[in-house]
């Protein structure tokens, strides 16, 4: 293999074969700065997750290290990630009993399934993926995922915990925790503070890091009005170092029933990961393949299941934290992750006394930083049909839960494709005085057609779904002209491709014109198209005397076979 194919497989050697001296100490620092939040919140995604807190800085230090070798980008942190949480509680929630090694069995074994999943589609190059889930859909899904979220640690925040998978389960749980006096008004005040806490340091500096002030803060509350004797629920100490990897202890029946999760579970990763990649790659002036970023993510993925982690994500919130504080490269976080480890193993004592509560907090804020209410007012704005788009996604999440939620997601998003392309824009073209080139005769009704001469124009490619609806349009169209159609032009440039059902469709639309005296061209047809329409046979002659390069050419050619007296028409 050649050292540019292992560099391509390995970007950490090219990164290593390109670092710059005065890069180390900015690397250094960053991963400190970012060290104070990947702890805390990634035990308190676990923990939202039922999972122990550890898990969280299992998922946390391999993955980073596993994306430093392997990952392309220059400046990612993967870790626990806010829109997985859900997904993961709905798949072990089921699954698992009152017992935390079977759930982080479970959890593991997501992390493996969904791993391989993504490698599998990064090695078919189906980094596209994330195209699936369109702007107004994620919105929606995300504020239901932010929407559960909170519901379901609002419940810790006073001292109790709740279970359910949907978003309406977990109200009736909440309700009946509150009824039985399940509250711990410690455990709430506690919770309640360091939600305050997060929003106003945000909202001072987003360079403060409010999620390690909340941190110290909750284990200074604890020791100091002794919240471990009031029954409110600690961290304790954690296990020393990382556990020996393995493959997560889950029979086959599991397995398979893991599996629709760990798809959803690897599509809304890639999704949150392909976005910040495209955004930070814009921003640097870089380049990032989705397929690598795929496989990346994949291995990350399976090496945190392998060392009793769970699925993970990039960060949206560390990443950018990252970058302001000078990081140049992955070596950031190696250092992030060889802090967790020494803090791990050298110091288990660390989170002792941190109320779960201060956990709860530290998610809820990152569910509340998911909800962009302006980008909902924007879509209502603007587009009606897409903000109720966005709601039925919400609705599918509370209402079905999240792992549903996102196959409904994801369906909603290509059933919209489907509708905007079954019925796309069509227009006629006129000639207006004073314009050059063909317009819209819906927004220019002033414009001069030439007599007998239909100019056409179909936005979208001719597939299956819209065969039908370009026939009876063109039918229609003809049928409202003034005078006898002698010939369609078709001015084909938007569309990009034509199937074989479409296909079908043009020969019967030939052969019935053809029975009327109408003879239909095509102008402007790109090179590919016009190659599978001569390989259709639609045209028992073939496309070339059927098509012109341009429409200027096809309406001239028209009027050389088929005169007609026409003074003031002129092609210009």
């Amino acid at each position: 293999m050649s050292k540019g194919s292992w560099t391509n497989l390995v970007p950490a050697i090219g990164q290593i074969r390109t670092y710059q001296r005065g890069w180390l100490s900015k690397d250094i620092a960053a991963g400190l700065v970012i060290t104070g939040l990947l702890a805390p919140a990634g035990m308190a995604y676990a923990s939202a997750a039922g999972l122990p807190p550890v898990t969280g800085l299992y998922a946390t230090i391999v993955p980073l290290i596993a994306y430093a070798i392997f990952g392309p980008s220059r400046i990612m942190v993967l870790g626990p990630a806010s829109s997985l949480t859900p997904l993961l509680v709905a798949a072990i929630l089921p699954l698992a009993t009152a017992n935390s090694d079977e759930a982080v069995a479970i959890a593991g074994a997501l992390s493996v399934l969904a791993g391989v999943i993504c490698i599998g589609a990064g090695l078919a190059r189906f980094g596209f993926i994330s195209e699936l889930l369109s702007a107004p859909v994620r919105y929606g899904y995300l504020h239901g995922i932010a929407v559960t979220i909170i519901v379901s640690q609002a419940a810790k925040l006073g001292g109790f915990s709740v279970k359910g998978e949907s978003l309406f389960s977990q109200l009736g749980q909440l309700f009946d925790g509150l009824r039985d006096g399940l509250l711990n008004g410690w455990a709430l005040v506690v919770g309640l503070g360091s939600v305050v806490l997060i929003v106003v340091l945000r909202w001072l500096s987003r360079s403060i890091p409010a999620t390690l002030v909340v941190v110290v803060v909750g284990i200074a509350a604890a020791l100091l009005f002794h919240l471990g004797g009031r029954d409110v629920p600690l961290v304790g100490d954690l296990p020393q170092g990382l556990p020996s990897p393995a493959l997560p202890d889950v029979d086959w029946h599991t397995a398979r029933t893991l599996v629709a999760a760990a798809v959803g579970i690897a599509f809304v990763s890639f999704a949150d990961t392909s976005v910040l990649s495209r955004t930070m790659a814009l921003r640097r002036h870089e380049v990032v393949d989705a397929n690598h970023e795929l496989v990346a993510l994949g291995i990350a993925n399976v090496a945190s299941g392998l060392f009793h982690g769970f699925p993970i994500s990039a960060s949206n919130s560390r990443t950018p934290v990252a970058e302001s504080a000078g990081s140049r490269t992955q070596l950031t976080g190696v250092v992030a992750a060889v802090t967790l480890l020494v803090i791990a193993i050298a110091f288990p004592a660390t989170f002792r006394h941190l109320p779960e509560a201060s956990l709860a907090a530290i998610v809820i804020a990152a569910a509340i930083s998911l909800i962009d209410l302006p980008a909902m007012a924007r879509l209502y704005r603007v587009r009606r049909s897409e903000f109720a788009l966005a709601m039925v996604a919400w609705l599918s999440v509370a209402v079905l839960g999240p792992v549903n939620g996102v196959a409904v997601a994801v369906a909603l998003s290509i059933l919209n494709f489907l509708r905007l392309a079954w019925k796309p824009h069509t227009a006629e073209l006129v000639r207006v005085d004073g314009l050059k080139g063909y317009h819209d005769r819906a927004r220019h009704p002033e414009g001069r057609i030439v007599p007998g001469l239909l100019l056409y124009r179909f936005d979208a490619p001719l597939f299956f779904a819209n065969a039908h609806f370009f026939t009876e349009d063109v039918q229609r169209r003809i049928a409202a002209q003034s005078a006898p159609v002698k010939c369609l032009i078709i001015t084909a440039e938007p569309i990009t491709d034509i199937d074989t059902t479409a296909a079908d469709v043009l020969n019967e639309l030939v052969d019935d014109l053809d029975s009327r005296g109408i003879e239909m061209r095509f102008a402007e047809l790109k090179g590919t198209v016009h190659d599978r329409l001569d390989r259709y046979q639609v045209f028992d002659r073939g496309t070339p005397n059927h098509s012109a390069r341009t429409i200027g050419e096809a309406v001239k050619q028209y009027l050389t076979d088929f005169p007609i007296e026409w003074l003031d028409w002129e092609d210009r």
